[in-house]
């Protein structure tokens, strides 16, 4: 049988599973507890076929994806706060502009700032090609040491390793294996198609496009940086499905190297917990979309799991 891709993300407390029509995120609201919530994907590359053009399906997934992080991390952070009888819940509108913050922030930080940095030093590196390159090194430079600082977060320590627990959870259905936490416990928390991977690709390959603008003076290189964004997400998505499909192929290994050694800092190594509220996630999209073809145990077995009664809108 042939195994369908599936991806997901790591939220507070819990995970989010993704399918080609449902999504399910799973969260533990307390140590007794697991609450999970499926609903239905609406992509927009459904409704206009020309969205799935190569290079554009890349940004249109890259913008589908903060809008679903936007909705997981809102509906993740609620049901800890009921969980803990404490605190007021959190709404969409002050997540969504949280993350609106955090992703102007983000090209503030890793496109803008290393063009400023390597235009002060326009003096001792000169021509379009090294003052592109030396801002291409800042940019990753910079980006590398954001994730170091984020990862000795005690609070985001604890999301990496619910990122750790997809990953394990996803080796596991990709080696066709049963879907318990037996199983997932020994593969690696690290794995090609992880968005960490797509980040690290758009910080080299905006090396590359941006070169391709020549001489230019410093607002116009600022400008450009946010104007040419979706262009490199999308070749940064293409290059991302390329090594992912074919990991057999040595030179995709070694393409895709550089992300997995930095997954080292982005995931963690969850315990069984953790591990089974990402079975949960993946377990339920399985169970609707592939039906009798779904490897795996009964759904969560012996754990106490809330599905909402309103998920399935």
């Amino acid at each position: 049988m042939s195994r369908s891709s599936y991806g997901g993300q790591a939220v507070i407390e819990g995970v989010m599973m993704r399918g080609k029509k449902k999504m399910a995120v799973a969260v533990r609201r307390t140590p007794e507890e697991i609450v999970l919530k499926l609903q239905d994907v609406h992509s927009a590359t459904e409704r206009f076929r020309v969205l799935k053009t190569p290079l554009i399906r890349g940004f249109v997934a890259l913008i589908e994806s903060l809008v679903m992080g936007i909705k997981t991390l809102t509906y993740s952070a609620n049901q800890v706060v009921e969980g803990e009888g404490e605190g007021e819940t959190i709404t969409p509108l002050e997540m969504g502009l949280s993350v609106a913050f955090a992703f102007a922030a983000g090209i503030g930080l890793f496109f803008l700032l290393p063009v400023g940095l390597a235009h002060l030093l326009k003096a001792y590196v000169s021509g379009p090609f090294l003052q592109n390159l030396l801002e291409g090194l800042f940019r990753v430079l910079i980006f590398l040491l954001y994730v170091v600082a984020i990862s000795l977060m005690k609070d985001i320590q604890r999301v990496f390793e619910y990122h750790g627990a997809e990953h394990k959870t996803i080796h596991t259905y990709e080696a066709g294996q049963d879907l318990i936490v037996e199983n997932a416990r020994k593969y690696s928390t690290l794995h090609p198609r992880c968005g960490t991977s797509f980040l690290l690709f758009v910080m080299v390959i905006s090396i590359l496009v941006f070169s391709f603008l020549g001489e230019t003076n410093l607002g116009t290189r600022l400008l450009s940086r946010v104007l040419l964004l979706p262009i490199v997400a999308g070749v940064s998505y293409e290059f991302l499905k390329l090594t992912g499909k074919y990991q057999h192929l040595a030179v995709m290994r070694f393409l895709s190297a550089p992300g997995l050694w930095l997954q080292k800092l982005t995931t963690r190594e969850p315990d069984d917990s953790q591990l089974e509220v990402a079975i949960c996630a993946l377990q339920k999209v399985l169970e609707v979309e592939e039906g009798e073809f779904f490897i795996g145990k009964e759904i969560c077995p012996a754990l106490h799991l809330v599905v909402e009664e309103d998920c399935w809108r």
